[in-house]
């Protein structure tokens, strides 16, 4: 549409291809490619794009996505995915990827490169007890992208680990309610670490322009008032102050702003997220769940994605 982008942030639930299993793939490209084109957006922020050996002496590139997007109107896109963190090559799963109608002109990979690893010193009487080391489950990405007329977008795609318990070294069971305790608490350092640099980085944007146009898009992995969520506000509440980044799905109705189902429990795990001179462009936010599958009850294997899309308008 004339005047006006759409952006999307898309979990895409593990794509992943193998030659063993070209039928199950081709019957997730069945269900895949009419919602890509149901989403129809110019910038689209993907998570959980796995990424492939074509043969055992090559390096792991994007087959899948490859795939995916052959012969659609995303293929002649330009695109910034991440690689696994001290490597020259994409991690086997849980890659992301940004896919752009216009040019990408700077791109970079966050990893701990403002919070820095740090190290957890387990009680006397731990199994192991000497420090853990703790890491970020993957990299956030971003991309500033020129939009027709010259103005940039800057986009975070951020995957933030999920409430699982890490498991810890030594632990026999990390079920046993004193690993699961302390695993789940490690699981809740990463996450608001991680989101605590995306934090920090979108800081530098504002300090270096006076009003920025930025969107922080991804799979946070929490609730959208929890935590996480909170600290990539930036304000006491959200939308509230200059710097701030609005949750634009909180301006769905409640019955319909929900992206995953679980036990039959609808969540709003992934968000767009706006800066204030972006959120004042945004015309209108969709989530496109109808029809979403209980993740608790879903068949095996998925077809389709167990995360529903959710797309935002903005005027140009």
């Amino acid at each position: 549409m004339a005047g006006r982008f759409r952006l999307a942030t898309f979990n895409i639930e593990n794509l992943d291809w193998s030659p063993s299993a070209q039928d199950e793939f081709e019957r997730r490209l069945a269900v895949l490619r009419p919602q890509l084109a149901a989403i129809d957006a110019d910038i689209l922020c993907l998570q959980e794009v796995d990424a492939q050996r074509p043969s055992a002496h090559e390096p792991r590139r994007f087959v899948a996505l490859d795939r995916l997007v052959a012969g659609g109107g995303y293929e002649r896109f330009f695109r910034a995915t991440t690689l696994r963190p001290g490597g020259d090559a994409p991690a086997d799963i849980h890659n992301l990827a940004l896919l752009s109608r216009w040019p990408i002109v700077e791109r970079r990979q966050l990893f701990h490169d403002i919070v820095a690893p740090w190290r957890w010193t387990p009680p006397a009487d731990h199994a192991v007890a000497q420090p853990i080391d703790i890491l970020f489950e993957r990299p956030i990405l971003y991309a500033r992208i020129a939009l027709p007329g010259g103005a940039a977008l800057h986009v975070l795609d951020l995957h933030l680990r999920a409430p699982r318990a890490v498991p810890l070294p030594g632990e026999a069971d990390r079920r046993a309610s004193r690993a699961y305790a302390e695993g789940q608490w490690l699981a809740a350092q990463k996450r608001e670490g991680q989101a605590l640099e995306a934090r920090l980085f979108v800081d530098r944007i504002f300090d270096a322009e006076s009003a920025p146009l930025i969107a922080l898009c991804g799979d946070l992995n929490c609730d959208a008032y929890d935590a996480p969520a909170r600290i990539l506000w930036g304000a006491e509440e959200a939308a509230n102050g200059p710097r701030s980044l609005t949750p634009l799905a909180l301006r769905i109705a409640e019955p319909a702003r929900f992206t995953v189902i679980h036990a039959g429990r609808k969540t709003l795990l992934d968000q767009i997220m706006a800066s204030p001179a972006l959120a004042a462009r945004c015309e209108d936010v969709t989530i496109l769940n109808q029809g979403l599958a209980d993740e608790a009850t879903a068949p095996d294997p998925i077809l389709g994605s167990l995360h529903a899309p959710l797309v935002a308008r903005f005027r140009l």
